[in-house]
C-alpha cells in the first residue's frame, strides 16, 4: 500500500511541476494601453525572458537593472528577447510608463497585466519572477526573487539552451 501511494506522489507532483508548459491565451496592455495578446509575443524563434515585476518591489527594479545592462549582450550572442510584465494594480498602473522611462531601460518590452490575469495562468505567486521560454512557449527555466549575480545563471543557461537550439 506504501507503494501506491508513493507512486500515486510521484506521479501528482511530476503533472503538476509540468503542466504549465504552454503561454496561455491572455489580454494584456502596451504601456501605452493597446490591448495584446500573450501569445503574439512569444512567436519567434529565438528564446524569450518573461520578468513578472512591480514598481513597488525593490529586489524587481535591481533585477531588471542588471537586465537591462547585459540585455544587448545577450540578444547579440543568442538572439534572446527581454519582455517586462508589470503586475502594478489599476491604482498604480500609471506610473509605470514614467517609471520605466525615467530609468532608460529602453532594451526591454514592457507590458501590463492590470488584473494578474497572465501571472496566475504562468503560476506566479512573488515577483520577481523570471521564466525563459524557447519558442513554442515551452518553460525551459524559472527562478523566484533577485541575488545579485543571479542574471549570470540565468545567462548560462540562455547560452546552453540556444546552443541546443543550434545543433537541431
Amino acid at each position: 500500500m506504501r507503494k501506491i501511494i508513493l507512486i500515486l506522489i510521484v506521479i501528482i507532483s511530476n503533472s503538476t511541476l509540468y503542466a504549465q508548459k504552454n503561454i496561455p491565451n491572455v489580454q494584456i496592455k502596451s504601456l501605452k494601453g493597446e490591448n495584446v495578446n500573450t501569445i503574439d509575443l512569444f512567436n519567434d524563434e529565438n528564446l524569450v525572458i518573461i520578468s513578472f515585476w512591480a514598481t513597488w518591489c525593490k529586489p524587481c527594479i535591481k533585477e531588471l537593472e542588471a537586465y537591462n545592462e547585459n540585455i544587448q549582450e545577450w540578444t547579440a550572442e543568442t538572439g534572446v528577447k527581454l519582455t517586462a510584465i508589470s503586475v502594478d494594480n489599476a491604482r498604480s498602473m500609471s506610473n509605470v510608463a514614467p517609471f520605466v522611462n525615467g530609468r532608460g531601460w529602453a532594451n526591454i518590452q514592457f507590458y501590463l497585466d492590470p488584473n494578474e490575469e497572465f501571472k496566475r495562468a504562468m503560476n506566479v505567486i512573488n515577483v520577481p519572477h523570471t521564466i525563459l521560454l524557447d519558442s513554442n512557449g515551452n518553460i525551459l527555466w524559472q527562478h523566484t526573487s533577485y541575488s545579485e549575480g543571479d542574471e549570470y545563471e540565468l545567462f548560462e543557461v540562455i547560452k546552453e539552451k540556444s546552443m541546443i537550439k543550434d545543433e537541431k
